[in-house]
């Protein structure tokens, strides 16, 4: 008789634990499935809501966070001391005055030259070079090209340059209506293929 009720006390006992361990595991699941945190509205007005807005845009993403410096970009054309410093100084005397995409263009067409039979295969070369005794820019032949103070604006720009960024429609040829001589404008309307106009000069194929 005893036996038999001890046995009833712990087969009751056994399923009395079951059912708790039962409770608890779904309890613990609940608990595992949960945020990691939660943040109210209120909460993130209260604190500082740019932060959080970054903390959640990362966990949500699902990407691993990776810590980088800046890109070094590498020039796509090799120069030299004296090229650099003849694009530099060719770039600020023509279009000092003008916004980045007009320094942009300037360097683009010197750059364009370099790359075509048709003209000197360096920098320094196709800056410099007369034809039937005229240079080529004006800046060279007034003397403001030698004069010139390179803006740091003006290197970013011939960096973008070199590094291949163009704009220029491939263009070869530049000038300033507004100042070049007529005849010469005159030779540019008459055997050249415009492409466009931007700041203070039109520019030809």
């Amino acid at each position: 008789m005893y036996k038999k009720y001890i046995a009833f006390l712990l087969l009751f006992q056994a399923a009395v634990l079951v059912t708790f361990l039962n409770v608890k595991g779904i309890e613990l699941n609940r608990i595992i499935a949960a945020p990691a945190f939660r943040l109210t509205l209120e909460q993130m007005q209260e604190e500082n809501c740019v932060d959080y807005m970054g903390i959640l845009t990362k966990a949500a993403s699902g990407q691993r966070v990776v810590d980088y410096g800046v890109l070094e970009r590498e020039f796509l054309y090799e120069v030299d001391t004296e090229d650099y410093d003849a694009l530099l100084r060719i770039v600020e005397a023509e279009a000092g005055c003008e916004d980045e995409t007009g320094k942009l263009l300037v360097a683009n067409v010197v750059l364009n030259r370099v790359n075509n039979e048709r003209f000197p295969d360096t920098i320094q070369e196709v800056v410099l070079q007369k034809e039937k005794g005229k240079t080529q820019f004006s800046p060279v032949a007034n003397g403001r090209f030698y004069t010139v103070e390179v803006s740091e604006e003006t290197i970013g720009v011939v960096n973008r340059a070199l590094c291949g960024e163009d704009v220029s429609q491939g263009a070869l040829y530049f000038a300033a209506r507004k100042y070049a001589n007529p005849e010469r404008m005159k030779w540019f309307d008459t055997h050249l293929t415009f492409l466009f106009e931007y700041g203070g000069h039109e520019f030809f194929s």
